[in-house]
């Protein structure tokens, strides 16, 4: 289980136009937001990363960087990017089911074509939103076994003002006894 304030896992894919993402690597002023998503067969993923695209300049005056990752293959991570109209937020794609373990996430099994009739993978990760400091550490997570009821993109916005403001350190990071 991920803990927050403890050491996030490894995170290196490649992007779409951004070139290799490396959480080691990355070096934002506040926080790094990364989104995994379940894929392009997902209908409520791409709503969801519209929302994560209009936010992106938001979150980015506040110092937090922004990539939405799946384990889609190059060609439909760039069918998703086109339908949501991405351009300032980093599309990650090829994440391994092993990693998408590593982060928590769930992994569910095909049921066929969805709702809008593209074919879901055989496997693949279902949703999880983190905030990850500089020093690669948690500050904040939220895994779904299902693809619905995500965090609000804009009450995150705000939260991040509030954090600042307050200087309000990442909570659940008790792992004594209970």
């Amino acid at each position: 289980m991920l803990i927050p304030r403890q050491p996030a896992p490894a995170l290196a894919l490649d992007t779409l136009e951004h070139g290799r993402f490396d959480l080691a690597e990355e070096r934002p002023n506040f926080m790094t937001l990364v989104c995994f998503y379940r894929g392009l067969h997902c209908p409520i993923c791409a709503n969801y990363l519209k929302e994560l695209e209009r936010q992106t300049a938001a979150f980015a005056q506040r110092g937090v960087t922004t990539i939405a990752i799946s384990s889609d293959e190059e060609p439909r991570a760039r069918a998703m990017a086109e339908k949501v109209g991405a351009k300032d937020l980093r599309i990650g794609w090829g994440l391994s089911l092993a990693d998408a373990r590593k982060w928590g996430l769930y992994i569910s099994a095909s049921r066929g074509k969805t709702s809008i009739g593209i074919e879901e993978p055989a496997l693949f990760s279902e949703p999880g939103v983190f905030l990850v400091q500089p020093d690669r550490t948690i500050y904040y997570l939220s895994v779904q076994s299902m693809p619905f009821v995500r965090p609000n993109f804009g009450e995150m916005v705000q939260a991040i003002d509030f954090i600042i403001k307050n200087d309000y350190p990442a909570r659940g990071e008790y792992v004594g006894a209970v």
